[in-house]
């Protein structure tokens, strides 16, 4: 694996990178699950260190391995969760009644996974392309008869598209943002691809609800960047764009949609919800670099209170297995240092994942009917975002007195 030199510059305005928003360590990457085969074989752990860009304020880790490396074999399918193809569908519906996407628009997603949201404008005959970098992700997408392109995407890319296909009237991208190193490049790409009057929305994890909320857990190798607002809309004005609304939404622990035009689309008004939200982050400090330097000893609080829980339940002679296998999950799990002498097995919906390991810990990956075979007392929920979804799948845990244990943001049994 070909590793890049530590860049050391802000990915958006290249000024040296000198202030920490918080130090995790080393980690493996996130989605570099262990094959029974390699079990025992050397792990390639990388530096999770965030800073903070003096002059744009972007929140970013260094990237150690090209995007290329990362999604050449992905684990993550987005149609595994019930609550995110959901959402997807109502996106949909929004996108149709609110903003005539019809059948003779055209939508192109960015990331586009598995087809789990543009199976939906399928359905109501709307033309659609999905870009997809992974192949083993985009293969199961064709499958479903979604047209996708198999490429990385830029100002390159989108002139190619542009080009082969038509300019697009929608262009979306659903938790893309952070994993582009690229930023600019990807966000002037955008504006190629969009027609004269097209729109684009992204949504983002809001790095508000980050600190609010101490998800430190979703910072890792695949993500580059941490958006506040103010940041993103700084980079895609600077890219000939406009925001033209924002919506606050709870996905991912509570993230961001934004709405984007050409810049000199006047179609469409500013909403009150931009100038809003750029001063209810002002109010916070997010303006302002000393805000963000005061993140990381919240990190290392809530790393001791979730080891006192776990040390306390498994000297109380408790059983404790995971639930998930996410980015967020591995992130966690390797910052503090839990391995199978705290967590015996983890469990997923995901088939490809069965049968590995987790990255950095080795915690054993299940199918999710092995709960009921071993009756745990603990499920610690790693995808702390859907726990609303995992603790009603699996609530017959309660027939045998287990319990849940959400650890973000701060360790809690429900």
């Amino acid at each position: 694996m070909k590793i890049s030199a530590k860049r050391g510059c802000c990915i958006n305005c290249n000024t040296p990178l000198k202030h920490t928003f918080t130090n995790l360590g080393t980690s493996p990457l996130c989605e570099e699950f262990v094959k029974p085969e390699n079990v025992n074989s050397m792990q390639r752990f990388y530096p999770l260190h965030a800073y903070v860009c003096e002059k744009c304020l972007l929140v970013q880790v260094h990237e150690y391995v090209s995007p290329e490396e990362i999604y050449a074999d992905y684990y993550y399918f987005s149609s595994y969760s019930d609550f995110w193809l959901n959402h997807a569908r109502t996106y949909v519906e929004k996108m149709i009644t609110e903003y005539e996407i019809n059948k003779d628009k055209f939508v192109v997603e960015i990331a586009s996974n598995d087809g789990y949201l543009l199976q939906y404008f399928i359905q109501n005959g709307i033309p659609v392309l999905g870009v997809e970098p992974s192949e083993n992700v985009a293969r199961v997408s064709i499958e479903k008869g979604i047209p996708t392109e198999k490429v990385f995407f830029g100002r390159k890319t989108a002139t190619v598209i542009r080009n082969k296909y038509r300019p697009a009237d929608l262009v979306l991208g659903n938790n893309v943002l952070a994993h582009v190193p690229k930023i600019n490049d990807f966000v002037s790409g955008i504006r190629s691809l969009l027609s004269d009057k097209g729109i684009a929305t992204f949504e983002f994890p809001h790095l508000m609800q980050l600190v609010d909320n101490n998800q430190f857990d979703t910072i890792y190798h695949e993500h580059f960047s941490y958006f506040s607002f103010l940041t993103v809309n700084n980079i895609f004005s600077g890219n000939g764009l406009r925001i033209f609304d924002v919506e606050e939404l709870p996905t991912h622990g509570g993230s961001l949609r934004i709405y984007a035009s050409r810049t000199e689309n006047s179609d469409r008004e500013t909403s009150a919800n931009v100038a809003e939200l750029l001063s209810k982050e002002e109010e916070r400090g997010f303006f302002n670099l000393e805000f963000y330097t005061g993140f990381e000893e919240k990190v290392r609080e809530t790393k001791r209170q979730i080891l006192e829980l776990l040390i306390t339940l498994k000297k109380e002679g408790k059983t404790i297995v995971g639930y998930g296998a996410p980015g967020k999950g591995n992130t966690l799990l390797n910052y503090c240092g839990i391995r199978t002498d705290f967590i015996d097995y983890t469990v997923d919906r995901n088939p490809q994942k069965h049968g590995c390991y987790l990255p950095g810990s080795l915690i054993p990956i299940c199918h999710p009917d092995k709960i009921k075979e071993t009756k745990p007392d603990y499920v610690i929920i790693l995808p702390w975002n859907l726990k609303e979804e995992i603790t009603s799948q699996i609530s017959y845990i309660r027939e045998w007195g287990g319990k849940f244990i959400v650890p973000i943001p701060k360790p809690e049994i429900i």
